[in-house]
Order: C-alpha cells, then sequence, then structure tokens
C-alpha cells in the first residue's frame, strides 16, 4: 500500500544526500533536529484512505509549521507542500498520476474546513491553513532571510500586481521571478523545464505555484526532483486574491466555513458539479474517520 506524504516527525536528515536519478529526497527537517523537537506532541497526523494509498495530513500547528519553513529556508534545504481539500481528494480517486505527484509531497495541510472537520472526529485534529493564507507569513520569512523567491502560474498582470501589493507589506522581499506559462501548460512538457531553469536562473530558493490542482502539485514534484535544494509551495488562487483578479469571500464567511458557497455562486456552471462531487465522497471519509477515531489520552 502506497503512502502520501508524511507527517512532521517521520522527516530524516539522512533523506538528504543526493539522490539517485529518478529518486526524490525527502524533505529537508528531522524531527529530532529541528525547531519543533522537545515539544509535547501526542497528536497523531490525519490520514485518509484514497484507493489503496494514504494521505497524511500535518498535525502540527500553525507555530510549528513556520517554524519549520523558517529552519528549511535558513538551511537552504528543499521541500514541496501541498494543501489537501476535499476537491483535491475527488481528483486523487480519479488521477493515478495527481496521487503519484502527492506521495512525493514532503508536507500536506488542510486547505478545507471539512477536512479539518474529518480530522477532528478521527480525534487527529490539525490545523486549517489554507494555500492562499500561506503567501505572507512565509513571504515575511523569506524577506527576514533574504531568501529570493518566484511566483509561477497565473497570468503575467496577476503576478506584477501581487508583486507590488507584496513588496508594498514586505520591502526586503526579493521577488526574483515571475513566470506565467501559457494556457495548456503541461508539468509533464519540455515547457516544465524551460519554466524550472528560469527561475533557478533568477537565482529564486523559494516558489509559490499558482497553477491550480494537479498541475501545480505534478510541477513541485518535478521541481523537487530536479532541483533537490529548492522550495516549492502549492497556493492555488492564492495570487489572484492578492492581486485581486478574483474576489476571495468576505471574512465572515470564511469564519463560518461558506467560503465555499461564495465561490460556486460566482460561477456557478464551473463550480457547482465540482461541489457536488465533494458532497458525494465526505460522507465515506466521515465513516472512515469515524472508524479510525483515535481515544483521547
Amino acid at each position: 500500500m502506497g503512502k502520501i506524504s508524511v507527517g512532521m516527525d517521520t522527516f530524516k536528515m539522512s533523506d538528504l544526500s543526493s539522490s539517485k536519478s529518478g529518486q526524490r529526497p525527502n524533505c529537508a527537517a528531522d524531527w529530532t533536529t529541528s525547531p519543533l523537537h522537545g515539544q509535547a506532541r501526542d497528536i497523531q497526523d490525519m490520514t485518509f484512505d484514497v484507493a489503496g494509498h494514504k494521505v497524511s495530513v500535518t498535525s502540527a500547528s500553525r507555530a510549528e509549521l513556520f517554524d519549520l519553513f523558517r529552519d528549511m529556508l535558513a538551511k537552504r534545504l528543499g521541500f514541496a507542500v501541498a494543501t489537501l481539500n476535499l476537491d483535491h481528494l475527488v481528483k486523487l480517486y480519479e488521477d493515478p498520476e495527481f496521487r503519484t505527484a502527492y506521495s512525493a509531497h514532503d508536507i500536506v495541510l488542510a486547505d478545507g474546513n471539512p477536512i479539518v472537520w474529518l480530522s477532528r472526529l478521527a480525534g487527529r485534529p490539525v490545523a486549517h491553513m489554507p494555500g492562499s493564507d500561506l503567501i505572507e507569513p512565509v513571504c515575511a520569512i523569506a524577506a527576514e532571510l533574504g531568501v529570493p523567491i518566484a511566483f509561477i502560474g497565473s497570468t503575467q498582470d496577476v503576478l506584477d500586481k501581487a508583486a507590488i501589493r507584496l513588496q508594498a507589506r514586505l520591502p526586503e522581499l526579493k521577488i526574483v521571478a515571475r513566470i506565467a506559462p501559457p494556457m495548456g501548460f503541461d508539468p509533464d512538457s519540455p515547457q516544465a523545464k524551460d519554466v524550472l531553469k528560469q527561475a533557478q536562473a533568477a537565482g529564486a530558493q523559494l516558489c509559490l505555484l499558482a497553477l491550480g490542482a494537479p498541475k501545480q502539485e505534478r510541477f513541485a514534484i518535478y521541481g523537487r526532483t530536479t532541483v533537490p535544494d529548492m522550495g516549492f509551495i502549492s497556493i492555488g488562487a492564492g495570487l489572484d486574491f492578492l492581486a485581486r483578479a478574483q474576489m476571495r469571500a468576505p471574512r465572515i464567511l470564511r469564519m463560518v466555513a461558506l467560503e465555499w458557497l461564495w465561490r460556486m455562486l460566482g460561477n456557478p456552471r464551473r463550480l457547482a458539479w465540482r461541489y457536488v462531487k465533494c458532497a458525494l465522497i465526505l460522507p465515506r471519509h466521515a465513516v472512515q474517520a469515524a472508524k479510525s477515531r483515535t481515544p483521547r489520552r
């Protein structure tokens, strides 16, 4: 049985040595040497069964996660971060290549509220950390450490506007590449190699990927394999929100877990069936979560 992603307490420094062709080095932070070591951690990662594979969402808190990002960026260690929601779970059932990409990610976070609810039902609560909410805190760490970053995805106009807004808030932030691949971009094509080379040539050490699922996750693992000391974080529509090319749901709707409704009403023809499919797999995973519940100590 395959295992998709790993929890933060399974990272090994021995996995950071140069990998052989076709092999991916694991995440660059060992539990015993990371800034998180020594803190009480009785909570296991939340695991989802998907087509014979395991999807493990880290149980780390927001503070622990950002400490880990700081540690990895300071040491110039590579990593790949995915953010799981119900739409991704649907796609994982349907797309073997997507499952393969997820299996190679170092950290999986909970992007959607249903993922958080299911984790609580299983007695293994995880923090709600959408990709969009990672942008500014991670960029603040990169600015403080002098780590150059690249934007990859969306449109050139969006990337330029997002860069202006971010650098207005974080003047020390070094955005060294803004790469908007054309429509139809294939993360397995020679074009992907060119995009990665552009980012690398510009000196980027962290890439924020706004390509949408499953392209961004597949590209992240291509990059993770090709440039093992570079970081990749999939952020979906985060840069579009930052550039105000798309309007994110008001905070009050996000607080009551109705962001999905806001998005669907904005584009019902594209999103209605997506959310129906998400609703259809929710009972299955609720049953799995209840059966696997870890008793509180």
